[in-house]
């Protein structure tokens, strides 16, 4: 899980300023601070396990590099997004809707219900293919509010949009997932 400052921490835009400076353990704890979040986020978005940590590498390597760009507007974690999301399509489009499906065994730990576990499993693999089934931001602004808590004022500046139009998305998403789960 990913720590928020502390009030006694520097906040993102101060930890930016001093990384655009050059100091780079404020890079570290940027990256300490929403690293997770962001793997989460692109995990949910339809990003293969096993390409998460490059997706979140990438990111934040452009994000490093375009951080003068940032404005302030949303939080360094909706722009993160942001950047994570576009690197993501980027990526399904040039698999052109191609699946590469893992063959690795997955270590199943032992469980006192397996049933229980089977059958969380199945419902997270409906939820999981049903977020992959939701147009685009219908798909951002579920994961944004559910993840993440964000605002819908936030999720608007982050995936340039308005807050009632968040709304309506997000109330789409909602209804449908819930049809796909069943």
């Amino acid at each position: 899980m990913s720590a928020p400052p502390t009030p006694h921490s520097p906040t993102d835009a101060a930890l930016a300023a001093a990384y655009r400076r050059g100091d780079e353990r404020a890079a570290t704890e940027l990256v300490r601070r929403h690293a997770a979040a962001l793997g989460r986020f692109l995990y949910a978005s339809g990003g293969g396990a096993s390409d998460i940590d490059d997706l979140v590498q990438e990111t934040f390597f452009r994000a490093f590099r375009a951080l003068a760009g940032w404005r302030g507007e949303a939080s360094l974690r909706s722009w993160l997004f942001t950047i994570g999301g576009n690197l993501l399509r980027d990526e399904f489009r040039k698999a052109k809707g191609r699946k590469v499906l893992s063959l690795e065994d997955r270590d199943m730990p032992d469980h006192a219900d397996p049933h229980a576990d089977l059958t969380a499993a199945e419902t997270e693999e409906r939820l999981r293919a049903g977020l992959a089934q939701l147009p685009r931001l219908q798909r951002e602004v579920f994961l944004l509010r559910v993840q993440e808590g964000s605002g819908y004022e936030e999720i608007a500046v982050a995936l340039r949009t308005t807050p009632g139009a968040a709304r309506v998305h997000y109330h789409h998403a909602v209804k449908r997932l819930k049809e796909l789960v069943r």
